[in-house]
């Protein structure tokens, strides 16, 4: 029985409960078991990734601080490895892996108190000082008392055990001529040098080289006797402990506070491989993305995950370099692109692009392969949102299969979603600055940029032209009418439009969920009741049908609807991936009460959409003003005046609901007239671009450009409100006709 340190309460220990998170711990334990999590923790960056920041917490232990954790931006965190951080250990989880939480506390002194966490106990400073002190004190004891071992006589020495000054002359008689033998390598690394890279001698256990009298009468070993078999990633599993030899691609390198490690990428899957030189310096820095290697290394578990403990590695060039250059290829080309075509309904508009449907999965596969990032992009709408999350579920099982890394699957994709639908020079500049960062930090190849439900208008090819000046490939899988010149501007557009075919009964997600099934078949049945959720009105049958096999009917579909349009407004700048893999997959556990995720939180937060939305169509209809255009009815909406312009919904949802619950049998149509933007609906039968020509004839000094193409709206100079108005309704007969 011991007193708290902070506030004296008789305790066991040194902390009592209420001031746990009081105190800072320092971590003296050996596995991950044996931190406490809610307590507090100080630690060593040890390198950043693009989800967050990886921190040494003591000298055995590495925890994950995720980017949602932290209280600022990650670009702007001026932490470097090496630096001293606090943290918070939220949760040890059963694989080993440590989440860490953010501490606004850091210095040791904002703390009220240090203790020592051994792992088995906590301590005073002083008093775990004090049980070192002990225990150098017993080992001196113990070293004195024992015997002084008597010397060997110089002929019991193994006979053909090598000393060093032979292993040094065998490797200068044995030792490339024009191969430099990297540095920090050791003497028997440079006579395996001298024989192709590979050690012609067995190792002991005590790290010298054992030969013995059979081995020395033996004829001696070819270059090709002694190399060892190549083996590829798939297989390692079986090989921990061992020495293996790896050819393939290196597609990742980050320098942390120890070692460098190098991502190596063959046919099968990628590794990570560890190279030490010294702490914080980069070991074989001639060593780049993009390189073809061999590499020997031992297999190793690092943290529970697979890792190869570098040995060597040899950059390939002319003959070799082709050689497994081609191997990889195949074997991509070979898996990447899907065997066949199997659509997952019977729709004219998903046929008509069928051959674009398999090379955008094939893209996205091969991505996988090469161990390139993926990023995806669409719009912050329930059809982007719902279209985004069906490439996440074809995608992530890949990574993890692809990767052995845990965190692989934040790693290698993810989603970003777009303010509006067009792929600007905003989003551009983010994407270009962020892929140029991580390979600048972590070595990282350039990503897959897709878009989902964006991007296939004239006014996203400026963003393209960007990405195409570093060779970022981008795919388009958007319904919207589609330009010619983004089919031109990017790797595959996945744009029915183009082809022909009518897009007025199809979404982006009825694309999405086709091209899912076909970058991982085995997901086929998770997705087939996506297309369904994704429309408002109207779901052609067959959609219907797939989602009703797959157990969702239609009071369901419309509460995964609604709740994801009413999750994709809120933080729409952030994937809110669990959320929403819960909403539309029920992913989640369920909760205490006993309410399961993908059932009671779907219909619990589309209440909450239908409440928010009525209250905002009452306000609406009270204040629409009415005009008479030819035989069309225009509904007149001020939507600075009479929408909550910061709240739930959109001024889109907003429209696209008063325009499906109107009341008149005859041509009606919907003007949402803002400050500066005009939307109008039905957004199907108006050339949205021919109308904004229309009115910029008749209001010249309006500014009037069209944003989104066909489908898009208009944007005019706030000071031409009153002409422009006039001005589209007077080109609305027209365009209708």
């Amino acid at each position: 029985m011991g007193n708290c340190i902070i506030c004296g309460t008789a305790v066991d220990g040194e902390i009592c409960e209420s001031h746990e998170e009081d105190a800072v711990f320092e971590f003296r334990g050996t596995s991950p078991s044996q931190l406490t999590p809610g307590r507090y923790y100080r630690g060593t960056v040890d390198g950043y990734a693009d989800f967050g920041v990886f921190v040494d917490v003591g000298d055995h232990v590495t925890g994950l601080l995720h980017r949602s954790e932290l209280d600022q931006r990650l670009e702007s965190l001026e932490w470097e490895p090496g630096d001293q951080v606090f943290v918070q250990v939220l949760d040890v989880r059963d694989n080993g892996n440590v989440d860490l939480g953010w501490s606004i506390r850091q210095r040791e002194r904002e703390f009220r108190g240090k203790l020592i966490d051994t792992g088995d106990d906590e301590l005073r400073p002083e008093e775990f000082e004090d049980d070192e002190s002990d225990d150098a004190e017993a080992d001196a004891d113990a070293s004195e008392a024992e015997p002084e071992a008597e010397a060997e006589p110089a002929d019991a020495a193994e006979p053909d055990e090598p000393t060093a000054g032979e292993l040094q002359a065998a490797a200068d008689d044995t030792g490339p001529s024009d191969e430099e033998v990297p540095s920090g390598a050791s003497t028997t690394d440079a006579v395996a040098a001298g024989s192709g890279g590979t050690v012609a001698a067995e190792a002991s256990p005590s790290g010298s080289t054992a030969a013995t009298d059979d081995a020395a009468d033996a004829e001696p070993t070819t270059d090709t006797d002694a190399a060892l078999k190549r083996t590829t990633v798939d297989a390692i599993d079986g090989q921990v402990g061992t020495v293996v030899r790896l050819e393939g691609e290196i597609t990742g390198v980050r320098q942390t506070s120890g070692p460098t490690v190098f991502e190596l990428s063959d046919e099968n899957g990628s590794v990570e491989c560890a190279a030490f030189e010294e702490a914080g310096v980069r070991a074989y820095p001639s060593v780049e993305v993009g390189d073809v290697v061999a590499l020997e290394g031992e297999v190793e578990r690092h943290h529970g995950e697979l890792q190869i403990e570098t040995e060597a590695l040899e950059v390939l060039t002319d003959e070799a370099r082709e050689t497994v250059v081609d191997r990889l290829e195949t074997a991509i080309e070979r898996e990447a692109r899907p065997a066949e075509i199997d659509l997952l309904a019977d729709h004219d508009a998903v046929a008509a692009v069928e051959d674009e449907l398999g090379d955008a999965a094939t893209a996205i596969r091969r991505a996988v392969m090469e161990a390139r990032p993926i990023v995806v992009r669409h719009s912050a709408t329930a059809d982007g949102y719902v279209a985004g999350a069906a490439i996440e579920r074809a995608v992530l099982p890949l990574i993890r299969e692809k990767h052995t890394r845990e965190d692989a699957e934040y790693h290698y994709f993810e989603r970003r979603p777009l303010d509006g639908r067009v792929y600007d020079m905003d989003a551009a500049t983010d994407d270009v600055t962020s892929m140029l960062e991580a390979r600048e930090r972590h070595g990282e190849q350039f990503p897959l940029i897709v878009l989902v439900d964006a991007g296939s208008t004239e006014e996203s090819v400026d963003g393209y032209e960007l990405l195409s000046l570093y060779d970022a490939n981008a795919v388009v899988v958007d319904d919207s009418r589609a330009d010619e010149a983004v089919a031109e501007a990017v790797s595959v557009a996945v744009a029915p439009s183009l082809a022909g075919a009518d897009v007025t009964d199809l979404t982006s997600t009825a694309l999405a969920a086709n091209v899912g099934a076909h970058v991982n078949d085995d997901v086929r049945a998770d997705l087939e009741h996506l297309p369904a959720v994704s429309y408002w009105e109207d779901a052609p049958e067959d959609y219907l049908d797939l989602a009703a096999d797959a157990g969702f009917d239609e009071t369901g579909l419309s509460e995964r609807r609604e709740a994801v349009a009413l999750e994709a407004y809120y933080q729409s700048y952030k994937d809110k991936r669990e959320l929403v893999a819960d909403l539309l997959f029920g992913d989640g556990a369920a909760g205490d009460d006993g309410r399961d995720a993908d059932g009671d939180l779907a219909a619990h937060v589309s209440e909450q959409f239908r409440a928010k939305l009525e209250t905002e169509l009452e306000t609406a209809r009270e204040n629409l003003t009415t005009e008479r255009v030819g035989d069309v009815t225009v509904a007149v909406l001020d939507t600075t005046a009479f929408t909550h312009r910061f709240d739930f919904p959109t001024t889109t949802l907003l429209l696209d609901a008063l325009y499906r619950r109107r009341d008149a049998e005859e041509p009606f149509a919907v003007f949402g007239l803002a400050d500066d933007e005009l939307h109008v609906r039905p957004i199907d039968s108006i050339d949205v671009r021919e109308f904004g020509d229309a009115i910029a004839d008749a209001a010249t000094d309006a500014g009037v450009r069209v944003v989104g193409g066909q489908d898009g709206h208009i944007e005019f100079l706030p000071g031409e409100r009153e002409a422009v108005r006039e001005a589209a309704l007077e080109a609305l007969e027209s365009t209708l006709a």
